[in-house]
């Protein structure tokens, strides 16, 4: 087990379960309490180290030099009042912000883009449910959140609030190619209108083969809705995921194409990493909403080897204090769906190649 840098330590302490490990990377390590918030940096990767009466082993990092930075966010629901409710459901209670307050997703949100600014991102993809009632006004608070910072480097595509029968909150392609220094990015729109769930179509599906095919750098997928796959016990099925034919037809398309080297989606509001048979190493993942408990974002680490997905807590003050009155949401049992394993918020996704 490996030393602290000197001074790391220093401040803070407690035992295991006064700090919450929320975050591990090949370099750091990152506590809260509360409103505390504890950084270890400087750290070893692929090291097994001890703070906070924790022990964590630090991710293994890629070979080769770091080539960019990519920032994710989802479920950021501009306009929404009430977290919680679920309709058609009682399980409360819902928290709403306080009068004279400000409404909870500019909170989160301006906390979201002030963290992600400061890594000077070569790409922010935010990837639905932008709005919580999929109005334009309600996109255009979202835009003027985010792209007054990111400009042309953010990616925007739709969730099922975002797409509502009545009409869409805004257009977006179908299918959206990023290129970053040594990856590229695959942006897909896999709402419907006025259904919960989601879908890919041939064309979608036949654009992303091609460009697969055709790549000599990892290719890493986005997308609202994640894959379905019946779990006993789970949340899945219709409105929570990919309807099954596009499931199965987008690990397909993964499992020939080794540039495919994961799928990144929201819209569970958790943080979660499946892997199917047939694609090895590629992780099928879920990252939490930015809205409430945790309040989280990813970063994904490009290196020449690989690729490292980071989860990250919003951090400042006023948006801890409103994820941590969220973990009182579902009778309490938030957290424990939201949070998700360490090895499901912090993973590596390496090549697939040979």
């Amino acid at each position: 087990m490996a030393d602290l840098p000197a001074g790391v330590a220093a401040s803070g302490g407690g035992e295991r379960g006064d700090w919450e490990l929320t975050t591990v990377a090949d370099d750091e390590a990152v506590f809260f309490r509360g409103a505390e918030v504890r950084r270890m940096e400087g750290l070893e990767p692929g090291r097994t180290y001890r703070a906070f009466g924790q022990e964590f082993t630090t991710l293994p990092r890629p070979p080769g030099e770091r080539l960019a930075t990519v920032a994710t966010v989802n479920d950021v629901h501009f306009g929404e009042t009430v977290a919680g409710h679920i309709e058609g459901m009682d399980i409360g209670p819902v928290m709403r912000s306080a009068p004279g307050e400000r409404p909870y997703p500019e909170v989160m949100n301006s906390a979201a883009v002030a963290e992600i600014a400061s890594l000077r991102p070569d790409a922010v993809v935010a990837k639905g449910d932008l709005t919580a009632t999929g109005t334009p006004e309600e996109y255009a608070a979202f835009e003027g959140c985010y792209r007054p910072v990111f400009g042309d480097r953010l990616f925007v595509t739709r969730g099922n609030h975002d797409n509502r029968a009545a009409g869409a909150a805004f257009d977006c392609p179908p299918a959206q190619r990023i290129d970053v220094p040594g990856a590229v990015l695959a942006l897909l729109d896999t709402s419907r209108p006025g259904q919960g769930g989601g879908a890919l179509d041939q064309r979608q599906l036949d654009w992303l083969d091609d460009l697969a095919a055709g790549l000599d750098v990892p290719l890493l997928v986005f997308g609202h809705h994640p894959c379905w796959q019946d779990l006993p016990g789970d949340w899945a099925g219709e409105g929570a995921s990919l309807d099954p034919a596009s499931s199965a037809a987008l690990v397909a398309l993964a499992a020939r194409r080794p540039a495919v080297v994961g799928y990144a989606a929201g819209h569970t509001h958790r943080n979660r990493v499946r892997y199917f048979p047939e694609t090895g190493t590629a992780p099928f993942i879920e990252v939490a909403c930015v809205k409430d408990f945790p309040g989280s974002w990813a970063e994904y680490r490009v290196f020449e080897g690989g690729i490292l997905q980071v989860h990250r807590r919003l951090s400042r003050p006023e948006a801890v204090a409103w994820s941590e009155q969220c973990r009182a949401m579902v009778f309490g049992l938030y957290p424990q769906y939201a949070f998700g394993a360490l090895g499901e918020r912090c993973l590596a996704l390496p090549p697939r190649w040979g």
